[in-house]
């Protein structure tokens, strides 16, 4: 088959540039290459349609063309949206209606002599809008994977009649919840990560009417992947040697001479409130013999020392990184605790084997809300335990016929974070049993290859027979949708009543 992804936010390449250094290039990237270079594996064709940009600042993406060195069978096809410099995806909206959708149609309209892709397969409200409108244009299905919807996002806001107006100023909450509804509604099928997200995210009171969550034909569940060749316990890549000297010298930069070969208790996520990086620090700070037995590593994207340095962070990770401080001066943390980057995925993975190496060494992420919780996947396949959030994917992942697989905890209670940590860090026969029935886990439920024959399942059902999981009733495609250069006064006062 021959397979389009569309993606207009973000962007890709073949060095994988600024993964993890803005917000828009975050886990989605990472899903998407992977699945399409998993599909290519099994003898498939894929184009990953993302945005041209030609701007000085993001050189990397101003060809239409380009291709990962992992396989031929994988194309990037870059098209323009809009002017030519570089938009985050808040602003792409208009952009995607007037420009990328008609390019798109086109592109394929007339290369390789008008041949189409088989199906669309489209991430985030973005791409799926975009999917819907190619649709009813070109008459190709699509399926729809939401990685985490708009209304959730809003809820944490806690939005007022007041404060509504300021909010979808700055995130188009108005916009994308409206794309979202007519991404789940018109795609042929939705693909969660687990059923919660699809019980408590499509379920959203934002969303009725859209679909239902309880047609069984109307999603499917497909878990995304490890990258086993990067994260492995097993696996080694070029620079790992020198991704271990420059841990050594960050923790002699950081951490107390005597406490250097302590394990590590390791953060690696973004820098954001949700992450709720504050509670692992409460939670280290308020046990003595947590600090006594392992060291609090977090890694902090392309921040090189932001704990004493926080210049070339964002106003976000700025106050992340103000509490953060607050507690180590108050708990007098200052030589237990280090905060620097690990630059790209191979070396984050180096990273994880050289403090796995450490028994006691575990993976801790305490977000708010984790809707699937890749990033513990990939630590415990390169040998690290884990203790998770119990709120979200991870409830899933982690846990399943009375076997944990990781060791849950309320982010809300620095407490019960401490007590989890306890459990890996102090008993080193639970580390080990852990750290090998995690790892497992990995390589029985959550590869890519599994994750790519779930989607090709999925779309191979819709090519035979496209009605098989179509909805019984289409919502008609918005006003501004069609016409984008009009006031989308019609979107606001629909996430009025969503909100009320």
């Amino acid at each position: 088959m021959h397979i389009a992804f569309l993606n207009p936010q973000g962007n890709f390449d073949a060095q994988d540039s600024y993964w993890t250094e803005h917000a828009d290039f975050g886990g989605q990237l990472v899903y998407v290459k992977q699945v399409a270079l998993a599909m290519a594996a099994l003898g498939h064709t894929v184009d990953i349609v993302t945005r041209k940009i030609e701007d000085p600042a993001w050189l990397e993406f101003a060809e239409t063309y380009d291709r990962y060195p992992e396989s031929e069978r994988v194309r990037i096809v870059r098209l323009p949206a809009g002017p030519p410099e570089f938009l985050r995806k808040e602003l792409l909206w208009p952009h995607l209606v007037r420009d990328w959708v008609r390019h798109i149609a086109g592109f394929y309209f007339r290369s390789k002599g008008g041949i189409l892709p088989d199906a669309f397969t489209t991430h985030y409200g973005d791409g799926g809008l975009c999917g819907a409108l190619l649709e009813a244009e070109m008459h190709l299905p699509f399926t729809f994977t939401g990685h985490s919807l708009g209304a959730q996002k809003l809820d944490k806001l806690h939005p007022t009649p007041k404060t509504l107006p300021d909010i979808d100023a700055q995130y188009f909450f108005s916009r994308r919840i409206a794309a979202e509804r007519l991404s789940m509604n018109r795609s042929a099928v939705n693909i969660t990560s687990t059923r919660m997200e699809r019980m408590e995210q499509y379920g959203h009171r934002a969303y009725h009417g859209a679909v239902d969550v309880h047609d069984e034909r109307r999603f499917a569940v497909i878990p995304p992947g490890v990258n086993l060749l990067t994260f492995d316990k097993e696996a080694r890549y070029v620079g790992e040697v020198a991704t271990q000297n420059h841990l050594r010298a960050m923790l002699e930069r950081d951490i107390a001479e005597e406490r250097r070969e302590l394990p590590a208790i390791i953060a690696s996520s973004r820098l954001d409130p949700k992450k709720n990086h504050l509670a692992l620090v409460q939670a280290f700070a308020q046990s003595p013999a947590l600090q006594a037995a392992a060291n609090l590593v977090i890694f902090t994207g392309a921040l090189s020392d932001p704990l004493h340095d926080d210049s070339k962070a964002s106003p976000g990770e700025r106050e992340v990184l103000a509490e953060i401080r607050q507690v180590i001066e108050t708990h007098a943390l200052w030589s237990k605790v280090s905060a620097f980057a690990v630059p790209g995925q191979p070396a984050l993975a180096a990273a994880y084997r050289f403090f796995a190496q450490r028994p006691g060494s575990l993976f801790a992420l305490t977000a708010l809300y984790e809707p699937f919780g890749l990033a513990p996947l990939e630590a415990a396949a390169a040998g690290l335990p884990l203790v998770v959030t119990r709120n979200g994917g991870p409830s899933e992942s982690l846990f399943e016929n009375g076997v944990e697989y990781g060791v849950l905890v309320n982010p809300a209670d620095p407490a019960d974070i401490a007590r989890g940590l306890e459990r890996l860090v102090l008993d080193k026969g639970a580390w080990a049993e852990f750290a090998q029935r995690g790892r497992q886990r990995v390589h029985d439920r959550y590869t890519w290859e599994r994750t790519a024959e779930g989607y090709l399942a999925a779309i191979e059902q819709i090519v035979a027979d496209p009605g098989v999981r179509r909805p019984a009733e289409l919502l008609p495609i918005p006003a501004y949708f069609q016409q984008p250069d009009e006031a989308d006064t019609e979107l606001f006062t629909a996430l009025q009543t969503f909100i009320a």
